[in-house]
């Protein structure tokens, strides 16, 4: 037995007293309670308790993601309809819902125009991006880009993330779909489109997750995952490829910045026996892979990061991370058993 097999399995047997089957949304793990994860500086205490509600008047389905507002609050998309949107405060105290009409809700942004909060809402069922107020009134809904020849009609536009510049761009990840991603004006008009299926650098086999990257001020990127290839693609504004950052192992959704570190959810470990294998990974400024709550710590091995794997059962399929003022990170999972989202404490 190679080393690397062997600690894997020690790892495993480690934290076996964590391998739950599944959670349930109203049951709280007091074994949970003094649980560290997380790695070097990044280091989290976790809390299942948070934002757990009453799955009878406020039910969630799948939950996609998560972002902050102006306000601290934390608003959560999920793809039920009797409330795609939960607002809650950052307690996990329920402030409000709204949204019933959103059945492949999957891409969560937030946006700002003159002081003033807006979402970008993704929804791949209805194969378009909606711009909605905070408290859901609609201001625009985009179809699929007819007109780019990309697409032969609006089932194969699935888009599943939109990232924002400060001039209110914005760019849309067909992630479900012929995996392109188009670039708008603040109007939501068409302005460019690049990527697309394939192997080549400049393409993308499930291409999740867009984020605009603007920590080097003088050298703003965007930042997007391949997910099944597990790469992170780097890409100039004009759509130029410019490099890729392998993540051995995870298959990464949403690149989230936060001050100078990106934070992922990691859907799954690619060769995990089990598919609900996800984790978190977080890089530095860097790119480097410096935490993987919930999975092995990060190596590197000539420059080259190691295959990354699911240590901890305490994930099912994460698929978005938000960070607040504190550093602390809330988790919301995809078929999760319809559960209410994480919280890591930073300690």
């Amino acid at each position: 037995m190679s080393r690397r097999k062997f600690l894997k399995q020690s790892s495993c047997l480690t934290f076996g007293i964590l391998t739950y089957p599944a959670f349930s949304s109203a049951f709280s793990f007091d074994s949970m309670k003094d649980v560290v994860v997380g790695h070097k500086s990044h280091k989290y205490k976790v809390n299942m308790d948070w934002g757990n509600l009453n799955p009878l008047k406020t039910p969630v389905k799948d939950c996609h993601e998560i972002v902050q507002d102006s306000k601290g609050r934390i608003v959560l998309l999920t793809n039920h309809t009797k409330n795609n949107i939960i607002i809650y405060d950052k307690s996990g105290k329920l402030l409000e819902t709204w949204g019933t009409n959103y059945p492949g809700a999957h891409g969560l942004t937030l946006l700002k125009e003159n002081g003033e909060d807006f979402l970008l809402i993704t929804d791949y069922e209805r194969h378009q991006i909606i711009k909605t107020t905070i408290d859901g009134k609609v201001i625009f809904e985009l179809n699929y880009p007819s007109d780019t020849g990309k697409y032969n009609n609006k089932e194969e536009f699935k888009p599943t993330e939109t990232t924002v510049l400060e001039n209110g761009d914005f760019y849309v990840a067909d992630g479900y779909g012929n995996q392109y991603i188009t670039h708008y004006n603040h109007k939501g008009e068409l302005l460019n489109i690049f990527g697309g299926r394939g192997t080549e650098n400049g393409q993308f086999l499930n291409a999740h997750g867009i984020c605009y990257d603007n920590r080097d001020k003088n050298n703003p990127c965007l930042l997007i995952t391949a997910r099944e290839m597990n790469i992170l693609k780097r890409f100039s504004l004009d759509g130029t490829y410019l490099s890729s950052i392998k993540v051995p192992g995870a298959l990464i959704c949403r690149p989230v910045i936060h001050n100078n570190d990106i934070y992922f959810a990691v859907l799954k470990s690619k060769n995990s026996p089990n598919s609900d294998s996800g984790f978190l990974l977080i890089m530095n400024k860097n790119n480097e892979v410096v935490s993987c709550p919930g999975a092995t710590a990060p190596s590197y091995n000539n420059d080259q990061l190691e295959e990354l794997y699911q240590t901890i059962r305490l994930f099912k399929h994460p698929h978005d991370v938000c960070i607040d003022e504190d550093d602390n990170v809330y988790v919301a999972q995809w078929n999760s058993g319809q559960t209410y989202p994480i919280k890591l404490v930073r300690v």
